[in-house]
């Protein structure tokens, strides 16, 4: 019975049922074979310390490669000449390269010079065009960055290397810096001390650069000052957030005044 309905023919088509499994069966080992080879071709990427990045880009494009060739053999399996599908999908490919081939050829090219020379690299935190985040891919046509928030951001690669990019993470050690203001009767040298205290207490804090307090701006209601602080890339948040928190309880035991912002109003009597 399982013969007779392999042999039977699907409707309004030349194919049989047997033909169909077959492709079918094509198909599917076709994906798990091209998987294989996409994991083996990872790992060996990997042996070659190649950059995170290189190895994304590389392994992005050998799966389209590879899934193209895929459907080719399915193709082949249901009895299409396979020289008519690739001449179809090469018009299919063509026509799309005609509506955009400018933007698309810019944006490949572009994510060729990107893995290649890696102004960013995988997981490096950046900032391009007044977006925040960390690389997640750099693919054949965009860059991918996830934000601290969760958002999922795809940038098209020609904007990436076209735009001034901020890398947060490329250098070893980076400064943090804290704003705060104090009341103008305050005694500022105190105020400066104690700053210094703060930041030489903390252990993320580097000896080499040297911490520094500056008085910044002459405020409305404050005497601004800002600390500066040198810390290991990983560590620089931390360190900004503890001195924001350090300096304000300092400040408060040493009965230094920290102002809000003042407006005086002055009301005029008529009569």
């Amino acid at each position: 019975m399982g013969n007779g309905l392999l042999s039977q023919n699907i409707p309004y088509t030349e194919l049989f049922v047997s033909d169909l499994v077959f492709a079918i069966a094509v198909l599917l080992a076709g994906f798990i074979f091209a998987r294989i080879l996409i994991s083996l071709f990872n790992k060996g990427l990997k042996k070659t310390h190649l950059p995170g990045l290189v190895i994304e880009f590389l392994s992005r494009f050998l799966s389209i490669l590879l899934y193209v060739l895929v459907i080719l053999a399915f193709a082949g399996a249901l009895g299409f000449a396979v020289g008519s599908v690739f001449l179809g999908l090469s018009a299919v490919i063509g026509l799309i390269l005609g509506f955009g081939m400018q933007d698309t050829l810019t944006n490949l090219t572009a994510g060729i010079w990107i893995a290649t020379l890696r102004p960013i690299d995988k997981d490096d935190y950046v900032t391009i065009n007044g977006m925040f985040g960390k690389v997640e891919a750099v693919g054949m046509m965009a860059t991918e960055i996830l934000t601290p928030d969760n958002q999922f951001i795809t940038i098209p690669n020609q904007l990436v290397w076209g735009s001034a990019v901020i890398n947060d993470t490329r250098m070893p050690i980076r400064r943090a810096r804290v704003d705060v203001g104090v009341s103008y009767d305050t005694d500022l040298d105190k105020a400066i001390q104690v700053a210094f205290d703060v930041m030489k207490n903390n252990s993320m804090v580097l000896d080499d650069p040297a911490p520094a307090v500056i008085t910044s701006e002459l405020g409305d209601s404050s005497v601004n000052l800002q600390l500066r602080a040198w810390a290991n890339n990983e560590d620089v948040w931390t360190v900004k957030w503890d001195i924001t928190s350090e300096i304000f309880k300092a400040y408060r035991k040493e009965g230094i005044e920290i102002p809000y912002p003042q407006m005086d109003v002055h009301l005029d009597k008529e009569g």
